[in-house]
């Protein structure tokens, strides 16, 4: 099927959306930016509710940007219906970071061998590196403490 190109919008181009920053609903903002601190991102801003909870944090990591908000629910693993696809310049030293700060090594991503191992832990796991057709230097699964899928893709060789 050929592709189907995107409508132009009409006016001006300063009314154009020029940003895009996905927002995750978790189940403790503080914990959360926690384990996003392990991949390098920070805190950039933050509102707390007048108890003192973190409502919602700004993390940062270079150009890259996430936004965490307390979930007024239960945080569901397999009802999260996204991912997030990062970057980085050497998967195998965020792996070996991942894994020295306490994440769990859970082997093959799902779907691959898996030969020997217990099944794949839905919150904080970190799996092997894939090398995949799309991302030859390497793709890397991780899940956050609240079930997310973070794929991280290795553009170039280290």
């Amino acid at each position: 099927m050929p592709a189907v190109p995107l409508p132009v919008p009409d006016g001006p181009s300063r009314s154009r959306v020029i940003g895009l920053v996905p927002m995750a609903h978790v189940a403790d903002v503080d914990q959360s930016a926690a384990f996003y601190a392990l991949l390098g991102f920070s805190c950039a801003s933050r509102f707390s509710d007048p108890a003192g909870r973190t409502n919602w944090c700004e993390l940062v990591s270079g150009p890259a940007r996430l936004f965490l908000a307390r979930a007024s629910g239960a945080v569901k693993a397999d009802e999260q219906a996204v991912l997030f696809y990062l970057y980085s310049r050497d998967l195998r030293a965020l792996r070996a970071q991942l894994l020295a700060r306490g994440v769990v090594d859970a082997g093959p991503p799902p779907g691959e061998s898996s030969a020997g191992k217990s099944p794949a832990p839905e919150r904080s796991a970190v799996f092997d590196i894939v090398p995949r057709f799309y991302m030859p230097h390497g793709e890397l699964r991780v899940h956050d403490r609240d079930g997310y899928v973070l794929l991280v893709g290795q553009l170039e060789p280290v």
